[in-house]
C-alpha cells in the first residue's frame, strides 16, 4: 500500500507537536519521557524534530499524560492552518 505524501500544512503540524512536547519536556531527559510514556527515546526524537509528523493517536496520548498537556489543548494549538 502506498502512503499519500503529505502536505506542507501536515508537515507543519506535525513540527509544532514536535515543539510542543519538547517545549513540556523541559529539562527531562528524552530516554525518561519515553520510558514512562512506553515509546523509544527514537519514537520520541523524531516527533519532536518533526521527522514523524503524524504519529499514533496513543502514543501522542501516552507521552502529554506522562508531560501534564491536555489532548484537546494539543489538537488546538497543532491545528492544520495555510502555509
Amino acid at each position: 500500500m502506498v502512503r499519500t505524501p503529505l502536505t506542507p500544512e501536515e508537515r507543519k503540524r506535525g513540527e509544532r507537536l514536535g515543539l510542543l512536547l519538547r517545549e513540556a519536556r523541559g529539562d527531562r531527559s528524552m530516554a525518561e519521557v519515553a520510558a514512562r510514556a512506553g515509546v523509544s527515546a527514537e519514537t520520541l526524537r523524531k516527533i519532536e524534530t518533526g521527522r514523524a509528523p503524524t504519529p499514533a493517536f496513543f502514543t501522542v496520548a501516552a507521552l502529554a499524560g506522562v508531560l501534564g498537556l491536555s489532548m484537546d489543548d494539543l489538537a488546538a494549538r497543532c491545528a492544520l492552518v495555510p502555509v
